[in-house]
């Protein structure tokens, strides 16, 4: 059956050599529909972000952008504002009608740690057309903080596709009706809009602001920072909030959200003629999301970066979309389920690394 691959189908392409890493991939890389990629022990500092475009390996590029080589193997700090290029532990030998997608981890996104697969003969980044056999690239720029990495971090994680499984309005509307997908009605155009909540059921904190000049941040300290060192808080009553241009946001979706069993779902830019802002950083959502004991959905955590423009966001305003697709197979393992997460059942909500 088309569809998504599950952990299992995952597994399978490990076993066979499609997937291969040294050293071996490790069991806590497989997720309900995705695998995580993991940083080698080198970073090139580029003076450009690039592609390799089409019949041209990353590695015969490199020198026209290599500014300088760095040694991942003790711990190295990829500083604010600067491009890097890490090979990844991992390559692919990808079997005819199999695809994959790329896509920056939760922690990477909520961290305006801009992260893409990088891959020879591309033309765009995190794709990876059927038949492609060669190394993977994380190309990775942080926007709002220095962060200190090390090989084996996992920044981006890889979903690969059997065919084109994404439902039609039609069938997620009969998919919402047989399984409510939010609470209340769901907008359904292109996938399921999802709109932002600045008016909270309790106090008024709505969202955080990523404060310019801030220290370095491990990836590997959970829990580590104080928030108030990196971030403002924003508060309102009004309902509305001005984004500055530049600017870093972590907001929340009114809407709870969830993604059955047999489903996968990408959170997706929403029409451009809304606003000059993006509300897409880090896009996987598993099967399992939002569904615990009590299935009530969890909250889709946004962010926000604003373009050219000061914009006004509005209470409720429609800022996004989750495109879904029918998985091939149910997964063994949800997420949230048997599954460490730091963000199953979710509201306005930081990066793990921070208290």
């Amino acid at each position: 059956m088309n569809g998504v691959l599950p952990d299992s189908e995952i597994r399978k392409l490990i076993a066979t050599g499609a997937i291969a890493a040294d050293p071996a991939i490790i069991p806590e890389q497989i997720q309900p529909a995705s695998l995580d990629l993991r940083l080698g022990t080198t970073a090139y500092r580029l003076r450009a972000s690039f592609l390799a475009g089409k019949g041209r390996r990353v590695e015969d590029r490199l020198p026209d952008f290599q500014m300088h080589q760095m040694d991942l193997t003790d711990g190295a700090v990829l500083e604010r504002g600067c491009v890097y290029l890490v090979p990844l532990l991992e390559r692919v030998t990808l079997p005819a009608g199999l695809s994959a997608v790329a896509n920056a981890k939760s922690s990477t996104g909520r961290l305006d740690l801009l992260t893409r697969l990088v891959a020879d003969d591309g033309t765009e980044f995190d794709r990876l057309p059927e038949n492609y056999d060669g190394p993977l690239y994380a190309e990775i720029c942080p926007r709002s903080f220095s962060v200190l990495v090390r090989p084996g971090m996992r920044l981006n994680q890889l979903r690969l596709r059997d065919g084109q499984a994404v439902l039609s309005d039609a069938e997620l509307r009969d998919l919402n009706a047989r399984e409510p997908l939010v609470g209340g009605d769901a907008l359904i155009d292109q996938g399921l809009g999802f709109s932002v909540d600045l008016r909270p059921e309790t106090g008024d904190l709505v969202g955080y602001r990523a404060r310019p000049h801030s220290g370095v941040i491990d990836l590997d300290r959970v829990g580590e920072y104080d928030a108030r060192e990196f971030w403002d808080e924003l508060r309102t009553t009004e309902g509305r909030l001005i984004l500055d241009p530049g600017a870093f946001y972590i907001l929340v979706s009114r809407e709870a959200v969830a993604i059955p069993a047999d489903y996968a779902a990408e959170m997706a830019p929403y029409l451009a003629m809304v606003g000059e802002f993006r509300v897409h950083y880090a896009g996987f959502f598993d099967p399992g999301f939002g569904i615990g004991q009590a299935g009530t959905g969890a909250r889709g955590v946004l962010e926000v970066r604003c373009h050219e423009a000061p914009f006004v966001l509005e209470d409720g305003q429609v800022v996004g979309r989750l495109v879904y697709e029918r998985m091939s197979t149910r997964p063994d393992r949800l997420y949230g389920t048997g599954i460490k997460s730091n963000y199953q059942g979710q509201g306005l909500k930081l990066a793990k690394q921070f208290r």
